[in-house]
């Protein structure tokens, strides 16, 4: 993947540089599905429900609305997102090589680089706060030099659409479907703006996302939290709102996949989707440093 402009927002995209010096993502040593990795999930009965929204701080354009009834059969959904612990296990078993990887870069926040050279690296056009840090990827979340040692609960980034799919083969899961998501993370409430109810977004109370105005500078460093962070929504589900933007398992357009629920740098003043029927999309092959994802199954 190379740089390209954002195809939202709120991550930059990426495409293919194939003959560009670039080399393919390595192949990976397949092994069985090990479905005892499927246990701990919380299993929900499904049904009809209302998704999507008319809301006025809805986005229109990224197809949000209009509010119509949809149905979901019973399936199973983790109640975290995959974190650094669970993702260095399938990694070891299966000697997977993430695209970040492969590519040999992935995209960082500008606020997260320690100061030095890092702090210098490409910008993405139109989104100049994103990085293009070499070696950065899922072990490294800020390029070389940083770990994630002391973030094992946290949640596994830099991981792409493909990679995604990687672990749920090995694990004996799956992605969500959008409509799973969505049902599962409003938490049974109906047409309400947040997992918790309609009641403001309050940072590092309810939710982990931007504080003060975007991209001038947080009250603290940004970044990740654990994923049982705060309270859990009325299906059992932690942060299926800010922290990181989930991987779903439906294209959003030709070219791209959905993504779900926000991160750490969504804010009013810039990213106003950390709500439960927001959306937003990415290239396949794209990582970022707020992306992640969260496991599904049959019922």
């Amino acid at each position: 993947m190379t740089a390209t402009s954002p195809s939202s927002c709120c991550t930059p995209g990426a495409a293919p540089t194939l003959g560009l010096g670039v080399p393919p993502p390595a192949p990976v040593r397949r092994t069985g599905p090990d479905r005892s990795r499927a246990r701990g999930l919380l299993a929900l009965p499904g049904g009809r429900f209302l998704m999507g929204t008319d809301d006025p701080e809805s986005f229109p354009e990224d197809g949000e609305g209009p509010v119509r009834e949809a149905v979901t059969g019973p399936f199973r959904i983790a109640p975290t997102t995959v974190t650094n612990a669970q993702f260095a296990t399938f990694a070891k078993a299966t000697g997977h090589v993430t695209e970040a990887e492969s590519f040999g870069f992935s995209f960082v926040f500008q606020a997260l680089l320690p100061e030095g050279p890092a702090r210098t690296a490409e910008s993405v056009p139109g989104v100049p706060w994103w990085r293009v840090v070499p070696g950065a990827d899922w072990r490294h979340p800020e390029g070389p030099g940083s770990r994630v040692t002391d973030r094992q609960n946290h949640p596994v980034v830099h991981v792409s659409w493909n990679d995604a799919l990687a672990y749920c083969a090995w694990s004996g899961t799956r992605l969500p479907t959008e409509t799973e998501w969505e049902y599962a993370a409003r938490g049974g409430l109906e047409q309400r703006r947040y997992p918790w109810g309609d009641e403001p977004a309050e940072p590092g109370r309810r939710l982990n996302i931007w504080r003060g105005s975007f991209p001038d500078g947080p009250e603290r460093r940004p970044g990740t939290v654990p994923v049982t962070s705060y309270r859990p929504n009325g299906h059992g589900l932690y942060n299926t709102v800010g922290n990181v933007w989930e991987w779903c398992a439906d294209s959003f357009a030709p070219g791209s996949r959905v993504m779900r629920g926000g991160s750490y740098l969504c804010h009013d003043s810039y990213c106003n989707r950390y709500r439960v029927a927001a959306r937003s999309s990415n290239t396949p092959d794209s990582s970022t440093g707020n992306i992640g994802f969260r496991v599904a199954a049959d019922a």
